[in-house]
């Protein structure tokens, strides 16, 4: 008996790609690689801010007032910043149901035509995400809780690692119309 699992993390179609474009890929490959390795300590990080929260409230009656934003902002962190590597390998949810009925050919141009529209809605999710950010930060806002952290570092995690999903998506975009353009 065969149980057929994808490796983790799931195998990258290489393309090759030179010149600049080539350099770009590389260089968010890179930048991919070194902040995955920092989502993973926040999300340990968030995990034992919260289990020290349960057994400081639990064992020493102690009121706990940031653990709850600390263990947030580390979860917000991980979650964008790390979106751009696992698009990388492409390894967000995707429903294939039509895929198998279609010519490689449309196939092909479905995928150009989502990664398009995906990069357009990133790239605006940016925009906005970097205009909630400069807000909080020339106005000084902070949560509601007593702690009171200022919300400009949740908001630069989150802006800053949808610009890098965007840039992904884009250089992956790039990287599939240039071996047509290169033909013609």
């Amino acid at each position: 008996m065969s149980l057929d699992f994808e490796p983790y993390p799931p195998q990258q179609k290489v393309v090759p790609v030179s010149g600049a474009l080539g350099a770009a890929t590389s260089l968010v490959a890179a930048l991919n690689r070194w902040i995955m390795r920092l989502g993973m300590l926040a999300l340990l990080a968030s995990a034992a801010i919260l289990t020290y929260s349960v057994f400081s409230r639990y064992f020493f009656k102690a009121s706990t007032n940031w653990q709850d934003e600390a263990a947030v902002f580390c979860l917000v962190g991980a979650t964008f910043l790390c979106g751009s590597y696992v698009q990388s390998f492409r390894g967000h949810i995707g429903i294939e149901a039509v895929a198998g009925y279609l010519s490689p050919r449309v196939n092909h141009f479905r995928l150009l035509c989502i990664d398009i529209l995906s990069a357009l809605f990133c790239i605006f999710f940016a925009w906005k995400s970097w205009t909630l950010w400069h807000e909080a930060w020339a106005e000084g806002q902070t949560t509601s809780s007593s702690w009171a952290p200022p919300l400009w570092v949740p908001y630069a995690l989150m802006a800053a690692g949808i610009t890098l999903l965007a840039l992904q998506i884009v250089l992956q975009v790039a990287a599939r119309i240039m071996p047509a353009q290169e033909a013609a």
